[in-house]
């Protein structure tokens, strides 16, 4: 294995953001061969195409640590059954101007997380679909689905349910022999 970045974005800009917690944990089992790097994307300002001859420096930051992932995982909870605003907000800037998308070409893992029992599954297949058209790669089996994650951390954050401690290795271990293939 040859040193790659994964890039972690996290579709939560919540201080205490569930989804936070479980990419912290997941960034932990990376192998040492990978560098794991997450991406803020909390100051990104809005897409307007009417900026796009004089970026917001927001938007010259992102493109810049997009293009330097090798690959990407991304957290995302589910808001009205799709991602959450800021998220979709980065993928269209990153992939922006016309021609430029920074995105293509490169493997992705999805987790989605939420304190409800189906697990953010729409923003899950959403994500999926709006990064085949970007063309990206993500992985497709195991798929990651966190429900009822209030009970799966402790009262700072932590992970503590074994079970799931357990399917995150399987997925990181799958998400980067993933990588791997690129």
């Amino acid at each position: 294995m040859s040193n790659k970045t994964i890039g972690i974005i996290v579709g939560s800009l919540r201080k205490e953001s569930f989804n936070k917690s479980i990419a912290n944990y997941v960034a932990s089992l990376i192998p040492a061969e990978y560098e794991a790097k997450f991406i803020d994307i909390s100051d990104v300002d809005m897409f307007n195409q009417d900026l796009e001859d004089n970026p917001p420096t927001s938007w010259t930051r992102l493109r810049e640590d997009v293009k330097a992932a090798d690959a990407y995982l991304f957290f995302t909870p589910e808001y009205n059954r799709s991602v959450p605003a800021v998220l979709k907000n980065v993928l269209d800037v990153a992939s922006r101007p016309y021609g430029q998308n920074v995105w293509a070409h490169k493997p992705a893992g999805i987790v989605s997380v939420s304190m409800g029992g189906i697990a953010a599954f729409g923003a899950n297949h959403h994500l999926r679909q709006t990064l085949a058209f970007l063309d990206v790669y993500p992985l497709q089996q195991p798929e990651a689905y966190i429900g009822n994650v209030m009970g799966l951390l402790d009262d700072k954050g932590n992970l503590v349910n074994e079970d799931t401690k357990n399917f995150m290795k399987s997925y990181v271990d799958a998400f980067t022999a993933w990588v791997e293939k690129f």
